[in-house]
């Protein structure tokens, strides 16, 4: 059953068409990604489909009494509200279903009404509340509120920052669980854990349907069942994920070539026929050489635009950069401490850690924008100790994540070129429009003013202005926030084809699989690792690097386990001769606690293993009030027996003393 079907849509932005007839259907419960090149009109077709924008013409049919969600890329809220005010506000239609059950139960427990439509209504609000999240909706919303990574739950949102907000919006969305959640570029501003987190829920939990915007292809191919793309002001749909997508893409396209291929073979075949041939022609050759006519007027398929990056690289010398004993604190919290570090040539290192952890800060460390220790003008920010060696020939490009070399008020021409209508670009001079064309924007676009242009329009304009940079060393943090994936892919071969050397911070896992020699992860508490390879191999070491903790810590407690019961026997022989002063009821007991405190940590574990897992508010939200009890009753089972351990071995031992 659909939830949301739109036939024929058009939309133009003046002279520029951005949906040209086009029609979309989204099942009930389906997961449906959307890819495009930036400004293709991603963004637009989704508010158009969520009711927040109008369409020029065509038709949208909702089905009835359907929530749509939309997380946009610039949210805006009350600046007075908190953010768990504002997380709070999405739980607006589960309170709805809860005080209507509530209701209902009153009615049938005073005995006042229909019973048999009571008890039917009654059903159907419990089955709304089920759907919305469960019955204790206040558990997981600070659950989500942690996951989703708001630090500060009860900030005012005036003082929270971009990347803040929207993680507030994120959670805000998905405990109101709609039928139809429209994601805006998601993963923008999330930590890699929280992303794959994110991946997680949608897939498990989140039980609407889903149409999910983003450059992220790990996130599309993990969670879409169906991908669509918009390309010049078409969609296409194809079945499946990232992967499945781009098989049937090449596939379309190769098909369009063999047609334009057999439209210009026939053109050919016929234009010599018709050469060969006599003035006066019959019926069938006028037909024919209609058919020609037609077959040539018809108009060849666009060719697929990509972006091309390069820079151009100077010469290294032998140091290249250096860290020794870097340390970072903020606020007196270590972000980094005791770094040591060497960037050598030809070496890509991906930067990685939860938000807050200091690698932006690193970079400015890197850059020169921080204080030393004891300097009174970095009094109020980060303060920094230990050494950053910069080599004398490296030459560095800083892209950073919030764009903030581009004057929003001037054109894309003016950002790159200023007054002068040439840039140098890989020693040579080139027309500025024509350096555009690389970036995907179209010569038409080059005095728009950058900040009428989308997120990824700008990113673009960025990258266009770093490169024609002659450089050794790029730092790049966050730069897939918004880049569509066909530039994405662009600025990936650029980086692994690199005469030089690059850091960078992103929390894309498919772009550090494919760029990354070496991953720097920061861990917290001021620890950072460096970890060989790309991102799985990162993942892979920590993973085994927990087991061999895990199993560490279990040997340590199973050896701390046999020391308890086997103290008993020795204690009890060296004051064998001494007057007893435990009773027989006593010692029975000391010899069995330690095997009933096993039994109750054990207990605790299961429980808490239970109450961790997020798919029991979804399937069995009703139980977790009742686990919550048991696990508390457990704690305080377990507590009992320690103590109760601990006081019969001091009565024991200083029976023993006697």
């Amino acid at each position: 059953m659909p939830v949301l079907t739109a036939h024929d849509l058009h939309k133009s932005f003046g002279p520029q068409t951005i949906l040209d007839g086009v029609s979309v259907n989204i099942r009930t419960g389906e997961r449906v990604g959307l890819v495009g090149v930036n400004g293709s009109g991603k963004s637009t077709l989704a508010r158009i489909l969520a009711g927040v924008e109008q369409a020029d013409s065509g038709t949208i049919a909702r089905r009835r009494g359907a929530e749509i969600g939309v997380l946009s890329q610039d949210p805006v809220f009350e600046p007075t509200d908190t953010a768990r005010d504002v997380v709070l506000a999405g739980l607006s239609a589960w309170h709805a279903a809860k005080a209507r059950h509530d209701e209902v139960s009153r009615a049938l427990a005073a005995g006042s009404g229909d019973a048999e439509a009571l008890l039917a209504e009654q059903a159907e609000a419990g089955a709304d509340v089920e759907r919305l999240g469960g019955w204790d909706m206040m558990h997981q919303v600070d659950a989500i509120i942690g996951h989703v990574g708001v630090t500060r739950p009860d900030a005012p949102m005036s003082v929270l920052s971009g990347g803040d907000r929207r993680r507030v919006a994120l959670a805000r969305l998905l405990v109101s669980r709609p039928a139809l959640a429209v994601l805006d570029e998601p993963s923008n501003h999330l930590d890699v854990e929280t992303v794959e987190w994110l991946e997680r829920y949608l897939v498990e939990e989140h039980p609407g349907a889903l149409l999910l915007i983003t450059h992220d292809r790990y996130l599309l191919d993990r969670v879409a069942e169906r991908t669509l793309e918009i390309d010049k002001g078409k969609v296409y749909s194809y079945d499946g994920g990232y992967e499945e997508y781009l098989e049937q893409k090449a596939e379309r396209l190769a098909l369009e070539a063999r047609t334009e291929s057999n439209r210009q073979n026939f053109l050919r075949t016929e234009l010599e026929w018709l050469r060969r041939q006599p003035k006066a022609r019959t019926g069938k050759q006028k037909a024919r050489i209609q058919r020609a006519e037609t077959t040539k007027s018809a108009p060849p398929p666009k060719a697929e635009r990509t972006a091309q990056l390069s820079v151009e690289s100077v010469r290294t010398g032998k140091t290249i950069l250096e860290l020794k004993k870097l340390g970072l604190s903020l606020d007196g919290k270590w972000l980094v401490r005791g770094l040591d570090f060497t960037l050598t040539k030809g070496e890509r290192v991906g930067i990685v850690g939860r938000n807050g952890t200091g690698k932006t800060t690193m970079l400015r460390a890197i850059l020169g924008q921080l204080g030393a220790e004891g300097d009174g003008a970095a009094a109020e920010g980060p303060r920094m100790e230990g050494e950053v060696v910069l080599g004398k020939n490296s030459s560095v490009a800083y892209f950073d994540q919030h764009r903030s070399g581009l004057d929003l008020d001037k054109s894309i021409f003016e950002n790159i070129a200023g007054s002068h209508t040439r840039v140098e670009v890989g020693g040579r001079s080139m027309d500025v429009r024509s350096y555009l064309e690389r970036f995907l924007f179209d010569p038409n676009k080059a005095r728009q003013p950058v900040g009428s242009l989308s997120g990824g329009e700008r990113a673009r304009v960025a990258l266009a202005k770093m490169l024609t940079q002659s450089v050794n060393v790029i730092i790049l943090d966050e730069p897939t926030n918004d880049l569509d994936v066909m530039t994405l892919a662009a600025l990936e071969e650029m980086l692994i084809e690199l005469d030089g050397s690059a850091l960078v911070v992103t929390h894309d896992r498919w772009f550090l699989n494919r760029v990354a020699t070496s991953i720097l992860a920061f861990e917290g508490d001021g620890r950072v690792v460096r970890y060989a390879g790309n991102y799985d191999a990162y993942r892979e070491q920590r993973a085994n690097a927990a087991l061999e903790t895990e199993a560490e810590a279990r040997a340590a407690k199973a050896q701390a386990a046999e020391a308890r019961p086997a103290a008993a026997p020795a204690k009890a022989a060296a004051r064998a001769s001494d007057k007893p002063k435990l009773t027989f009821a006593e010692r029975t007991e000391l010899d069995g606690i330690v095997g009933r405190i096993d039994v109750a940590e054990q207990k605790v574990a299961e429980l808490e293993a239970k109450l961790a897992d997020p798919t029991l508010y979804a399937s069995r939200g009703a139980d977790v009030a009742g686990l919550l009890s048991e696990l508390e009753r457990a704690k305080q089972e377990a507590a009992r027996l320690v103590s109760r351990w601990e006081e019969l071995e001091t009565k024991r031992e200083a029976a023993g003393k006697a």
